[in-house]
Parts: C-alpha cells; structure tokens; sequence
C-alpha cells in the first residue's frame, strides 16, 4: 500500500469508464496500477476508490462513515435507501434503530417463519407455471418473495396487490443503477407503495388495523426512538420498506441459484436431496461469485489515518464489494465455483462481504444475510427435489456493465413438473 502522497491518481473523470466496466471497475485500476486503492473523479467529484478486506475494515469498522446524502447518487438513494432510514444514521441512533432489524430478522425463529412463507408461496406459483410454455425465474421469484414477505410482516391481504407490489419493489432494485424514464417510473411506484404503507402505519397507531400484536409490521410501526418518541410517519413507513424491498430483492440470488445449477449440473447431482447444510454452503458461495451490487459509498464523518492515507471531513469513498468477493488473495482460484470455501455470513468479517462488512449488531452490515441465505437454500431444495424443468436456449452471459447484474432474459425455465416430495430437511 501506498502513502497519502503516493496513492496513485487517475487523471479527468472517470464516469464513462465506470459505466462501460461496471462491476469490474475499481478492481481493473487497481490491477493495472499494482496498489489496491487510487484517487479519480466520478461524477465531477473526487473520489478515492479502495478494495480488499483492509479497505473493508477500515470502510465498516472503525464508525469512520456516514451514508447521508452525498454518499451515493440521490437517485440510488431514494430507491435503495432514502432519507429517516437506519442506513442513514450514524453513532448511537443508528445502533438504536439497527437493534429493531437485528431482534426482527436475525434469529431462527423469524427465519424459519420467512423461509416457510416462501415454501407455500413457491409451491403455489408452481401449479402455474405447469401451465405455461415458460416463466421468466427472476420476475417469478420476485413475485413469490414479495408474497412471502408481506405474509411474514402481517400486511393486510384485503386490498393488497401482491404483483403491483413485486413490480414497485423490483423497480426499486432494478432501476437503481438507471438513468432516464425507468427511474422516474421506479420513483413513482415507490411513492405509490409509500403512501399506502403510511396510511397503514396511521391506522395501526390508532388500532384500526386488524393486524396480530407481534406482527413484524406492528413492531416497526410503534418502535420510538432513544428519547421514547415515536417514529415519525414518513420514517416508519421507510423502515417497514426496509424489510420488504431487501427480502424481495432476494430474487436475484434465487435466479443465480438456479444459474448455478444450470451451469454446474456436476454439483446439482450432489445436492439433490442433500442436507441443509450442503445447500447452505451452496447458497454462500453464490452469493460470493454472482455480483449482486457492486459497491458501497460512505463519505467521511471527521478526519482519520488510514494505512499511511489521510482524510479529511467529506472525503468521498467507494468500497468494492465485488471486488474484494473475487480478490484471489483471499479466494484461490475467485471465478472458479467450489463449494467447500467454509464461507459464511456468521463470521461478521471483512473478506466475504456481499452484504457489507463488519458486525451486523453494531455496523452497517446488512442484517438480512440470515433470511437471504435460507431461502436461497429453500430455493435450491425445491429446484431439484420438488419440480422438474428445462432451460431453454437463451443467452444466459452476466454482463458486469449492467448494474444490478443479470442475464437479458432473466432466466427463462420451461416444462415445469411439480412433483411434491414426500418429506424435506428441516429447517
């Protein structure tokens, strides 16, 4: 690594160029330029761009970063995020906000609830699907998982449109790396989802709402922040899209699943009825090698020394994620698939980081990963042990200058069969 004086800059802007190499960006410089961090422009801003566990470290774990506006383009920021949420908050606010994520989604309990609502919610859609010359997986999962998740949180089924839904929550994903009319559009089902999530929260307030008293959504509605104040609307309302958005999200990892196992039939064989801790190991090292987001942005909340480099207040950050996933340091052979890496999202490190880095109690890490890793186990068992199908000629190349990344057809599977199994592993 180099000294402050030393990290290698690269001169103009480099806007375009992070376009055309999307996922592969930082990662390329650095290689080229033998250092793991360098100085650019983005945007018209300055920006230092680092990848690695160290830069992980640094970036997660030493409460050095704020994601407040600036920290990533606005756009971004309002579909995957936006302003009152706990990805905003910084210090003591955000560990109060981030303990009501970590009781609701990170334990077996919740877990095993949520996998079960995508089991009977897949199931459902199958009978369907037998119906039909082809589904498109990735728009199929986001419609189960949407289902699933809303079932979980308690959200009233009068009323509902579980498709409206799965089409304002993919938007939200889909769209976040877009410019023009898609985002507009995505904007616009976001507010529409918003509106009527608020109006939820105002009825459960006033116990108008016939919703169970444990019910995730009730939970989020009521929390109070430090001082015993409740929420405001607008931000329990953000937060309650803070578990629906990113489980339904999850679509994406389904579909690299089924790529996986499309793409390396060698290893399907072996997991078709396998125990859960085989699909596990499975599901991890998806998550490690098909990119997912690219990178996280964090501007600097007060000046610190990092590895010879200072910085200043409002110094602008990029982490690679994808990068540091495939850094070959770490991960012999990174673009090979192996399923025995022992990688796992309990170990809370800086390494193996598609969801951020760090301690999910007390830093930014998402907080989702156990949710997100069983139902990609749950997708796999019933992939091979629940139904039969075919993937049809398509292309199914990931190119990295798409941002979030996925093959153009979403990955089409036709001649499904359903054929329920007797008996399936334990959660």
């Amino acid at each position: 690594m180099t000294s402050t004086a030393t990290v290698p800059r690269l001169a103009g802007d480099h806007t375009l160029a992070f376009l055309r190499q999307g996922y592969t960006f930082i990662s390329q410089h650095c290689d080229a330029l033998a250092t793991d961090r360098f100085r650019t422009r983005i945007l018209l801003r300055p920006v230092l761009c680092a990848r690695g566990s160290g830069a992980a470290r640094m970036f997660y774990g030493g409460n050095h970063f704020t994601r407040t506006q600036g920290a990533m383009p606005p756009t971004v920021l309002r579909l995957l995020q936006d302003k009152g949420s706990v990805q905003q908050l910084d210090g003591s606010a955000h560990r109060h906000r981030k303990a009501l994520f970590i009781d609701l989604l990170m334990n077996e309990t919740a877990t095993a609830e949520i996998t079960e609502a995508f089991r009977d919610a897949w199931r459902e859609a199958m009978a369907g699907w037998a119906r039909r010359p082809f589904v498109v997986l990735l728009d199929e999962a986001y419609l189960i998982l949407t289902r699933s998740v809303c079932r979980w949180m308690g959200l009233p089924e009068n009323g509902r449109s579980d498709p409206a839904m799965a089409r304002a929550l993919s938007d939200m994903v889909e769209q976040a790396g877009s410019i023009g009319p898609a985002v507009l559009r995505a904007l616009w089902r976001r507010r529409k989802v918003e509106h009527d999530i608020a109006r939820l929260v105002t009825q459960i307030r006033e116990g108008r709402a016939d919703i169970a008293q444990d019910a995730p959504v009730r939970v989020i509605a009521r929390h109070c922040d430090e001082a015993g104040t409740p929420l405001s609307v607008e931000d329990a309302t953000v937060e309650i899209l803070n578990v629906l958005r990113p489980v339904a999200a999850v679509a994406r990892y389904v579909m690299f699943a089924a790529l996986a196992l499309h793409q390396h039939p060698q290893i399907a064989a072996t997991l078709a009825g396998a125990p859960r801790e085989r699909r596990i190991a499975f599901a991890e090292e998806v998550r490690r090698l098909y990119p997912f987001f690219p990178l996280v942005g964090g501007k600097v909340k007060a000046p610190f020394t990092w590895d010879g480099h200072t910085f200043d207040a409002g110094d602008w950050v990029l982490l690679d994620l994808y990068g540091t996933n495939h850094d070959p340091r770490r991960f012999a052979d990174p673009d090979v698939f192996m399923l025995d890496r022992a990688i796992s999202w309990r170990d809370q490190g800086f390494d193996f980081i598609p969801h951020g880095g760090g301690d999910a109690t007390t830093d930014h890490r998402c907080p989702g990963e156990q949710f997100t890793v069983s139902i990609m186990a749950e997708a796999t068992r019933l992939l091979l042990d629940e139904m039969s199908y075919t993937v049809p000629p398509q292309d199914l190349t990931v190119a990295l200058d798409r941002m979030p990344a996925k093959p153009e057809s979403g990955l089409r599977i036709a001649d499904v069969m359903p054929h329920r199994a007797a008996h399936h592993p334990s959660l």
